[in-house]
Order: C-alpha cells, then sequence, then structure tokens
C-alpha cells in the first residue's frame, strides 16, 4: 500500500474519531446513552525484503462502554426505590388522616362518652339525652368520613394500578419493536452493534422497571427477553405480552392485573408477582396497609356497637319500656367468586362475640368434596368443617355463617370481609331522646322488718329476653338458707355470691335472720334512675375488643400508632434505597457516562491526527509529482 493509501487510512479513522467524539458530545445529556469509543486495528503489513511493512489502520468497531452488572445494580435498586417512593406517597394520605387531632376518632369517641355520662348525671334531662344523640350522630359521622376518605384512596389506588398496567404495555411494545430492529440492524450490519438502538432499548428497559420489577434474559441473536415476577414474560423476542387492569375474580371492587391469553382471556397474576416498582408500591401498599387500616377502623365500629347494644338492651328508657339497640351496623356479605359453578348463597352475621373475636383480616370460604374451608388471609390459618355453620363455629372468629340458598360445587369459594364496611354502614338507630335506656328495668329492697345485718345489691339485668325479667321475686331466707318466693328447695347462702334468676343478677352480703325478705321487682317510674347509663359509661374503659385486651380508643390507637410505624418504615427504606440508586448510577456513569472534558481532549488528538494524516497525503501527493517529473 502506498504512502498515500495510509495517509487515507489514518483520514478516515480519524474522521470516525471525530464524528464518534461529536456524538457523544451532542448526547452528554441524553438518558439512557452510554459513550461510545473508537476501536481501530492495524492493516496487514506487506513482507519486503526490508522487513514488514505497516499498511495504515482501519476502524474495526464503534463500541458502546457498557457494563451490564452495573446496569442491573441501577434497575434493582430503581425498582426498590420507586416501589418505596409510592408506597410512601400513599400511606402519608392515611397517617395524616388518621393521626389528625381534630378529625381522627379519638376526639369523637371522648366527646360520645361524655354525653353518656352527662345523661347518667341527669337522666331525667331532655337535654342532656339530646346532646349523647348529638354526640352519637358526630361520632357516626367521624367513622363514616374516614371510611369514605379510605374508600376514595383505594379507588385512586385502583385507577393508578390502570394506568401503571397501560404504560407497561407502552413500554413493553416498545422494546419488542426495538428487538426486532436490532435483530435486523445486526443481520444487515456484518456483526455491528447498533449501538444507539441498544441503548434506547435500554433505558425503555430501565423506565419499565420504574413500573414493575424486571429481569432480563440476552437472547444469541440480541434480542432481550423480558420478565416479571416468578418469569411471567412481557417481551419475548419481538413478541409481547399484554397486561390488562381487571376487577378481581374473588373482590370486584379490587383492581389486579391480568395477563391476556386471547380470545378475551385474562389470567389473573398473583399479587405475590407484582414487586417493585410503582405497580409494586401501590399493590403492595393497598394489600398491607390501606386493608388492614380500613378494616381496623372498621372493627372498632362494629365493636362499639355491639358493646354499647348489649348494654342499652339491657336498660329501661323513659317511657319504661326495655332499651332496644342504639347503633345499627351492616352484616358481613360473603362475595361469591365470579368462576363459581355453583349457585350457592352464603349468609353471614356478627357472632354474640364479635367484639371480642373479630381481627382485622379478610377470609376465604371455600368448599371441596363436601366439606368447607375457611382460611383467614392474613396468616393463611385454615379450619375445617362440614357446613359453613361448623367452620365458622370452629374458627370463632366472630362471625357466624349459613348455606342460605342454592348450592356449592367443588372448588367454589366466598370472600368474608367482616370488617371492611364497619365504619361505613354505622349509624344511630334512635333518634328520639326518651328511648335511651339510662335506668336498670328492675330494682331491690329489703323489707323493713328484717332483722338480720344483710343486704342486696341494686342488681344488674343479664338477659333482657327472660319473659319474667319483669315478675316480682322474693329471696325468703330461713334456717340453713334461702328459698324463692317463699317456696321450694331451700339454697344454700354464701355472702357476696350471685343469685341469678329470670335474667337478673343480685347479690346478698352480710347475714341474714331467718324470715328476713329481699325483693326483686320491675322499677316502675324509676325515671331518675341512672344505672344503666353508668354501665354504658363504663364501656369507656372496658377491654372488650382483641380477646378482651384492648379497649376502642387503645385499638384506635393501635391503627394510628401501626400506619404511623409503617410509614416511618417505608420512609427509611425508600431513603436507603434511593441512596443506592444514587451510588450505583454515579458508578455507572462513571464509566458509561460523557465526561466532557476528556471528549474535548479527544477531539483535540483526533482533529491533530486528522490534520497529520492529511500533511501524509500532502506530502504523498509532492512526492508523486517529483516522481512524474524526473520521468517526464
Amino acid at each position: 500500500m502506498s504512502t498515500l493509501a495510509i495517509g487515507i487510512s489514518g483520514l478516515t479513522a480519524a474522521n470516525i474519531g471525530l464524528a464518534t467524539t461529536s456524538h457523544n458530545i451532542a448526547n452528554a445529556s441524553t438518558a439512557g446513552y452510554n459513550r461510545q469509543v473508537l476501536v481501530q486495528g492495524t492493516n496487514l503489513p506487506v513482507l519486503t525484503g526490508a522487513g514488514f511493512i505497516g499498511q495504515g489502520t482501519h476502524v474495526e468497531t464503534v463500541r458502546r462502554v457498557y457494563d451490564q452488572f452495573l446496569s442491573r445494580q441501577v434497575l434493582s435498586a430503581q425498582a426498590g426505590a420507586s416501589e418505596m417512593d409510592r408506597y410512601l406517597s400513599q400511606i402519608r394520605q392515611i397517617d395524616n388522616l388518621l393521626a389528625d387531632a381534630s378529625s381522627g376518632v379519638s376526639p369523637a369517641l371522648s366527646a360520645f362518652f361524655a354525653g353518656v355520662q352527662d345523661v347518667a348525671a341527669y337522666p331525667t334531662s331532655i337535654p342532656a339525652r339530646q346532646a349523647m344523640l348529638s354526640a352519637s350522630e358526630s361520632l357516626v359521622a367521624r367513622f363514616q368520613a374516614l371510611d369514605q376518605r379510605l374508600t376514595e384512596i383505594r379507588d385512586g389506588v385502583n385507577s393508578q394500578v390502570m394506568s401503571e398496567v397501560t404504560l407497561i404495555n407502552s413500554y413493553s411494545g416498545q422494546i419488542a419493536e426495538l428487538n426486532q430492529a436490532i435483530l435486523v440492524s445486526r443481520a444487515g450490519g456484518l456483526g455491528q452493534e447498533p449501538n444507539d438502538l441498544l441503548d434506547q432499548r435500554d433505558q425503555l428497559i430501565a423506565e419499565l422497571n420504574k413500573s414493575v420489577r424486571v429481569s432480563t434474559v440476552e437472547q444469541s441473536d440480541g434480542s432481550i427477553n423480558v420478565f416479571i415476577g416468578n418469569g411471567q414474560p412481557l417481551v419475548v423476542g419481538n413478541q409481547r405480552y399484554t397486561l390488562k387492569a381487571v376487577a378481581a375474580a374473588e373482590d370486584p371492587q379490587r383492581i389486579v392485573v391480568g395477563m391476556d391469553t386471547g380470545g378475551g382471556n385474562v389470567n389473573e397474576l398473583p399479587e405475590s408477582q407484582i414487586v417493585g416498582g410503582t405497580l409494586g408500591g401501590l399493590v403492595a401498599f393497598r394489600r398491607d396497609s390501606l386493608d388492614n387500616a380500613q378494616n381496623a377502623l372498621g372493627r372498632v365500629a362494629i365493636a362499639l356497637a355491639q358493646n354499647v347494644n348489649e348494654q342499652h338492651r339491657l336498660g329501661m328508657d323513659l317511657t319504661g319500656a326495655l332499651g332496644g339497640d342504639y347503633f345499627s351496623v351492616a352484616a358481613p356479605v360473603p362475595v361469591p367468586n365470579d368462576d363459581n359453578a355453583g349457585n350457592a348463597v352464603i349468609d353471614a352475621s356478627f357472632s354474640a362475640t364479635a367484639s371480642s373475636d373479630l381481627t382485622t383480616s379478610d377470609y376465604r370460604l371455600s368448599y371441596s368434596a363436601g366439606v368447607y374451608t375457611l382460611t383467614r388471609l392474613s396468616d393463611n390459618t385454615s379450619w375445617i368443617g362440614g357446613s359453613a355453620a361448623a367452620v365458622a363455629t370452629i374458627a370463632a372468629q366472630g362471625f357466624d355463617l349459613t348455606l342460605n340458598a342454592g348450592a356449592p360445587v367443588d372448588g367454589d369459594s366466598f370472600l368474608i370481609q367482616p370488617t371492611r364496611t364497619g365504619a361505613q354502614s354505622i349509624a344511630v338507630a334512635i333518634s328520639d331522646p326518651r328511648a335511651i335506656a339510662a335506668a336498670a328495668p328492675i330494682r331491690t329492697s329489703a323489707a323493713l322488718a328484717n332483722t338480720g345485718t344483710g343486704s342486696i345489691s341494686a342488681g344488674v339485668v343479664m338477659d333482657a329476653t327472660d319473659p319474667a325479667l319483669l315478675t316480682s321475686t322474693t329471696i325468703n331466707f330461713v334456717a340453713g338458707g334461702y328459698q324463692i318466693n317463699g317456696a321450694g328447695p331451700v339454697l344454700p347462702y354464701t355472702s357476696g355470691s350471685n343469685i341469678d334468676l329470670n335474667g337478673w343478677r343480685v347479690v346478698v352480703s352480710g347475714s341474714p335472720a331467718a324470715g328476713d325478705v329481699f325483693t326483686i321487682q320491675q322499677n316502675s317510674a324509676g325515671v331518675a334512675d341512672n344505672r344503666n347509663a353508668m354501665l354504658l359509661a363504663a364501656l369507656q374503659t372496658a377491654s372488650t375488643m382483641a380477646g378482651g385486651t384492648a379497649g376502642y380508643q387503645s385499638a384506635y390507637s393501635q391503627i394510628v400508632s401501626d400506619v404511623g410505624n409503617k410509614t416511618r418504615q417505608v420512609e427509611t427504606i425508600g431513603q436507603a434505597e434511593t441512596n443506592l440508586v444514587t451510588q450505583a448510577t454515579a458508578e455507572r456513569e462513571q464509566l458509561s457516562g460523557v465526561n466532557l472534558d476528556e471528549e474535548a481532549a479527544n477531539l483535540l488528538r483526533y482533529q491533530q491526527a486528522y490534520q497529520a494524516s492529511a500533511k501524509v497525503i500532502q506530502i504523498a501527493g509532492k512526492v508523486f509529482d517529483e516522481l512524474l517529473s524526473m520521468f517526464g
């Protein structure tokens, strides 16, 4: 090869170097761009008598500076950071809502029981009774307002899930198209890599990874397969799989992610497969925080309604009638799975021990081989029974189940959310202040002729449905014990022990003498009696929830504490993930990013190489002209 050809080869290489450097500078701020470098090689030398004579240079390729390991580190950290960022933005709404000193349930609960105490202090006062009803309405409104806000947050999550699914489909479609473009470019480029297309694809994968954590597998033809979860494909070669946001078959109020399998069929993906990224954050927030908070709020409302109703029914109102329900709250409605083949209708109701036994979990009732299985979804604890009623009794979770109509078939299931609608549905069941049952329907007395030191308690009602509750009854003491109504067997007497009869309970203490009589009778005209109001007020500090370990205020405080702790936990994890993103990105940029100072130096280097090669060509031309003149 002549000196002229060598100069041209150097000129060409320098020109490509200048173009490559210029391309780097132009894309210094382009997201996902990896700097490119020139890879040169020497041309094969020519063997002469003087040895091997060099024949210039050639450009082997323009290579992008890319490290797969560093890029995967960035992807992993970014998926976690995006998940925590979206989780945090959602849970902060609940944290601010529940912890607000003025809008939370705690002040409304305190106001309600203050109203009860006022009625206990002034049982005949209509204004005091009206104030109690007003405080009750305010408490109910507070429960409903909080639940409404949580429902709005839930609707917002559903909407965001749909938006993220649309975005994921857009990214996966573009990645599939780039896979095809890269395949064609490589085939027509004699094995050269289409660097800019590879960068574009990597950037799309990074954006997709912000929506949901992905894993990738590069194929021998240069295409990349993209997967989510435990290997669910999104992109395989130039084919993309479409996700769909659909109402869950188990819970129509819940928008979940499914895979479109064609023909109008969509297979729901387990929530365990939706991890990382914005979508993973939404799913985790709904499952781990929103569901628990709304269920826990509903549990407080249900427990309050049940306890107040039970005590209120044991009292007597201003008209002399026995008390009825003070609050109303809707029973849970088992939701049949959309895929059920049977026509069974399952009814649910709260058990008598609901306030103590209810948890904040949802449940699944499934049917197979003639038996029902109830599964607590929070920890997957299961109970098996021959019938719906039996399995609920065995489980003792605060609700009863019955088969209302139809019949299930194997594989049928029902979702039960015992407390989900508690705060939404609680209401005040009475409107007349006279209907507040502040008095006890019975009263006790000791005969004036009694000679012993015995005394009888005021008595409490245990069962207001007992038909003999208001029947006048006497306890007649005789030698060796006492008789009821002065007849029948002589019962042994122990000072301070309970005497239960006709739906009431009294306690006789001291040493009654033979012939002493104590009477239990209807509390006629007992409008100034406040005994039942006092018992209602005592519920404020009673531990009636969570197996008798918590009261209403402490149970609500636990909700606030759990949400607050989770918020701080997510914030801490999110900050750590963000720091990882920053560090991993810095490491990747140090290797693959464009350094403008370095590129400026490269411009000078390639400029000088270009000028030198041009000088070689100029000199080669002069030499050639001299040779021509010598032989001219």
